[in-house]
């Protein structure tokens, strides 16, 4: 046995305070990274069938959006996509603010 090529790792005692810190800046990245993408989809491009059951809508309107040019997409292959960043603009754009403000109450 050679005990010139074997190396010794030093060792270091980890504590449950180590642990518990280690824990809450785990979840604080994580936050980070969830507030960062507002509830994006985790996809760029997305097909009919997630775009339908995201918007809750018939692959009528869906066709509909296509046709009046509310909803741009991409076709390939015969497949078509949708941005999931336009859909969000989209959603922004469609937003209905609450008709009845306590400011209008007497």
């Amino acid at each position: 046995m050679n005990h010139s090529k074997l190396k010794v790792m030093p060792s270091e005692i980890i504590t449950t305070d180590d642990l518990r810190e280690f824990k809450l800046e785990l979840f604080s990245e994580l936050k980070k990274l969830l507030d960062e993408r507002h509830g994006q989809p985790t996809k760029k491009w997305l097909k009919s069938y997630e775009v339908r059951k995201m918007l809750g809508i018939s692959p009528g309107t869906l066709q509909n959006m296509r046709i009046n040019g509310t909803l741009p997409f991409t076709k390939m292959g015969g497949i078509l996509f949708y941005d999931s960043a336009e859909i969000q603009k989209i959603l922004e754009s469609n937003k209905q603010k609450d008709r009845f403000s306590l400011s209008a109450s007497r």
